[in-house]
């Protein structure tokens, strides 16, 4: 672990849920935070653009779990916008104003925002002068690898890793794939390592950390000042407390399939507490990732993303996990089915029609 680092920034937490689109809404981040060992949560990104910063938007995305800091992520390319926009979210209580520079989806990319911004370093210095000048607080950014199939990745993420930096940013996480690669193949973590080097201020590592026993092995191979989880934590939000307990030496719990369909049953609740009549939708992309640690070739997760309401979902799940023992699910810290292993998930589900 990167002590002296972590010392000179004292408010930099080493563990982070990453942001989410569509997953990262307040119920689950409070149930992961619930669950121990998490450093820092991050919202959904809040996308800004038009005339105006959208202030109740922003100030709606400030829901904080008791003892845990709130990293609230903003996307879009307008410095103006944006400084309005992070000055907004800093002063109405989040502990750090994240920019998203890494969303891959082309409905975001053609908006020249997320990924986008990694081939404008012009622009990106603009914005990111515009929003530190406007936040008094902690402020990250989160980037990938480069944009293009045929760029150098390792030289791209220097270069805008670099760019950041010396546009008075706080902390960066990387994800070190590039925005053509989507959340296909292996990220490389040997960038994040050499961003590590590069650089003076903290790289946060992030990509394919599927278990507990990633988190020292990612900063074992990088050097990285902390760890990112995000789509590992949909999968299996005890992660980050399993990570906690082998860091500290003790035991990390081993989830059995009735631990699952409690877990369900009280994602089910309190989603549909904060998101009346709206609960099945986000419930499924719950199940469809946790679908990924059952290996009975995709079985309960077809049939869960099948289901055409909060109670066949959960019915699925008490008799498709309801007797499974730990080890008969792969969400043990130590990976010990390895169904993530060189990206299996992905082609199954590829395959079975549920693109990851």
């Amino acid at each position: 672990m990167s002590s002296d680092r972590l010392a000179r920034f004292g408010w930099l937490h080493a563990t982070m849920l990453a942001p989410m689109e569509g997953a990262g809404h307040p119920p689950f981040r409070a149930m992961v935070a619930e669950r121990g060992g998490v450093g820092i949560l991050c919202t959904e990104f809040v996308r800004v653009h038009g005339s105006d910063a959208p202030r109740s938007l922003l100030e709606r995305a400030i829901v904080k779990v008791p003892g845990v800091p709130l990293s609230v992520q903003v996307m879009g390319n307008d410095a103006e916008l944006m400084a309005d926009a992070a000055g907004i979210v800093a002063h109405a209580g989040a502990d750090v104003v994240d920019i998203n520079l890494g969303c891959p989806m082309p409905r975001v990319v053609r908006k020249g925002v997320g990924a986008a911004m990694l081939k404008d370093p012009v622009l990106l210095a603009r914005v990111l002068g515009a929003m530190r000048a406007a936040v008094p607080g902690v402020l990250s950014a989160k980037i990938r690898a480069g944009f293009d199939p045929d760029c150098d990745a390792s030289q791209q993420a220097v270069t805008i890793a670099r760019v950041v930096e010396d546009a008075g940013v706080d902390f960066i996480a990387v994800h070190p794939r590039r925005r053509a690669d989507f959340y296909t193949g292996v990220a490389d973590w040997r960038i994040v390592g050499e961003l590590r080097q590069a650089l003076s201020i903290p790289v946060i590592g992030n990509g394919d950390i599927w278990y507990a026993s990633d988190f020292a092995r990612m900063r074992a191979e990088t050097g990285c000042d902390g760890v990112m989880v995000g789509r590992p934590a949909l999968r299996n939000p005890w992660i980050f407390g399993q990570a906690a307990a082998l860091a500290e030496g003790r035991q990390p719990f081993a989830p059995a399939g009735s631990d699952v369909v409690a877990y369900l049953e009280e994602a089910a609740a309190r989603i549909d507490a904060a998101y009346p009549g709206r609960a099945i939708g986000r419930l499924k992309e719950i199940a469809r990732y946790i679908g990924r640690a059952v290996p009975d070739d995709f079985a309960f997760q077809r049939e869960a993303l099948r289901a055409l309401d909060v109670p066949s979902l959960l019915e699925v799940a008490r008799r498709h996990l309801g007797d499974l023992p730990s080890d008969g699910l792969d969400l043990r810290a130590d990976g010990h089915l390895g169904l993530e292993r060189s990206g299996r998930a992905e082609r199954a589900e590829a395959r079975a029609g549920y693109a990851a």
